[in-house]
């Protein structure tokens, strides 16, 4: 990691624009607070997160399944969650330049805490005995409007062509809600047994009052959420297993182990049993990068009273009916996203210069294997390359053909955006015929290639036909 802490963000958010990883939503059009784009290199990062999530939350459990549910829903449902009552934050508005600002995190800022339970009035107090602490952070004036509570939910006016919106449709607030009136019809074409659970990784929006540290607080983003019903009796023997079972696969993505730490919630919604976050070590210190919770019964019993359906399972041995208990893995892709490149971005010199490189562990890396020819001018490297490139293309997703400029810049740009393995074709290469069948017959009579390792920057030489098994073998 970069040796100061302090400019490591403005270094993630220029890496992130100049390698394609991240950029501004609608940039030409001066951006868009709290919405970014992910480029060419981002997308593929991104992809890698959520295929590593998919898979130890579905594939290796036989008791998890997918879903994936509508952006959508029938506006009764976030009335019925207490969605477009009880989703809201603290907002005060500087009177000089009109910058809203979240009250309990300025609160926060200087050593403050501001319990997110507490009522209009307290809030209010609590942000007058300490406004001469506050400046707002445009203009630095300390004249604020009084703290009131702003919902976070985003409306729409889908299929109501009226001035009026008297029922508005809303752009769901999180992933789960789906996941909850769902549950019936996943339990009944499925034939599910308890404990199971039911996963979704997709969009949800936020009318986030002050979008902050680059992707960790956005306006829209994508949540990765897994619902585990259970017996009443047994929610907490498996919360307990699952906060294990999400702190390995946190760590099976390569992620520093004492860059991550679990911190209770201490003021907990009336409904919850427990609650930790997983928490990383951004640049600004420990936040919440991911949330395991024990909700009891209550998301299903408030959608069995607001639609009027039993929400029920019935064990098919005893006959007993009752309403599971419930609970949550919640972690969102933008900030599991930041937290792996700060994990993985590296300074160091090589060969006299100063280099960046993003140590990734190769499965998640956007790019698995670079193939360059020497140089470029040369036809016959240029051939051979390519006819490498087929080679490993049709084994190993994804990976580039580079030509462009001099060897050392493209080790460059593939330090940055994280590439473990360069092949360089040279003119050693061409001397003897490609064979990729890797056995006795073609040793000694194969072409060799040069394979860099991102980490060390060291080079081997290896034949054509063990490089694809060499590959393999380290992603």
């Amino acid at each position: 990691m970069a040796e100061n802490k302090n400019d490591l963000m403005e270094k993630i958010v220029s890496l992130c624009k100049r390698r394609g990883f991240v950029y501004p939503s609608s940039e030409i059009y001066g951006g868009f607070a709290g919405v970014y784009d992910f480029g060419p290199m981002g997308v593929e990062l991104e992809n890698n997160l959520k295929a590593h999530w998919w898979k130890w939350m579905v594939h290796k459990r036989q008791d998890i399944v997918g879903l994936d549910s509508g952006i959508f829903m029938n506006p009764q449902i976030w009335e019925a969650s207490g969605h477009t009552k009880g989703f809201s934050d603290p907002m005060a508005e500087c009177k000089e330049c009109h910058t809203r600002i979240r009250a309990d995190k300025a609160l926060d800022e200087i050593g403050v805490v501001a319990d997110e339970k507490m009522s209009e009035e307290e809030i209010n107090k609590l942000f007058d005995d300490n406004k001469k602490k506050i400046k707002c952070s445009n203009c630095g004036k300390q004249n604020f409007t009084k703290v009131r509570k702003f919902n976070l939910l985003v409306k729409s006016n889908l299929g109501d062509f009226t001035d009026s919106y008297s029922t508005p449709a809303y752009l769901r607030g999180e992933t789960c809600q789906g996941i909850y009136v769902n549950f019936k019809n996943v339990l009944d074409s499925q034939h599910m047994k308890l404990p199971f659970g039911i996963a979704q990784i997709g969009k949800a929006f936020r009318n986030e009052i002050s979008p902050r540290q680059f992707l960790f607080r956005l306006r829209e983003f994508e949540q990765m959420e897994m619902q585990y019903f259970t017996r009443p009796e047994d929610d907490m023997d498996e919360y307990e297993k699952l906060k294990d079972y999400r702190w390995k696969a946190i760590l099976s993505l390569g992620i520093k182990e004492e860059n991550i730490r679990w911190k209770k919630h201490e003021n907990l919604v009336f409904y919850a049993k427990e609650a930790y976050d997983i928490e990383y070590n951004f640049p600004w210190g420990f936040d919440e990068m991911e949330g395991v919770h024990a909700r009891g019964n209550y998301d299903l019993t408030q959608h069995s009273a607001g639609s009027g359906k039993e929400l029920v399972y019935q064990d098919g041995e005893t006959n007993d009916r009752f309403v599971p208990h419930i609970i949550e893995s919640s972690g969102g892709v933008s900030r599991l996203f930041l937290a792996v490149l700060c994990d993985a971005y590296n300074e160091d010199e090589m060969d006299g210069e100063k280099r960046v490189y993003l140590k990734l562990k190769p499965s998640i890396a956007p790019v698995k294997v670079a193939v360059f020819p020497l140089l470029k001018n040369k036809p016959e490297l240029v051939k051979k390359a390519k006819e490498i490139f087929d080679i490993l293309n049709n084994e190993i997703q994804p990976i580039i053909f580079d030509d462009n400029g001099n060897i050392g810049k493209r080790y460059r740009r593939q330090d940055e955006i994280g590439t473990p393995f360069c092949v360089t074709v040279d003119f050693e290469t061409i001397e003897k015929p490609v064979s990729t069948r890797g056995d006795e017959s073609t040793r000694g009579g194969d072409a060799s290639v040069t394979v860099r390792d991102r980490d060390t920057g060291k080079q081997e030489r290896m034949s054509v036909s063990d490089l694809v098994a060499y590959i393999k073998s380290k992603i």
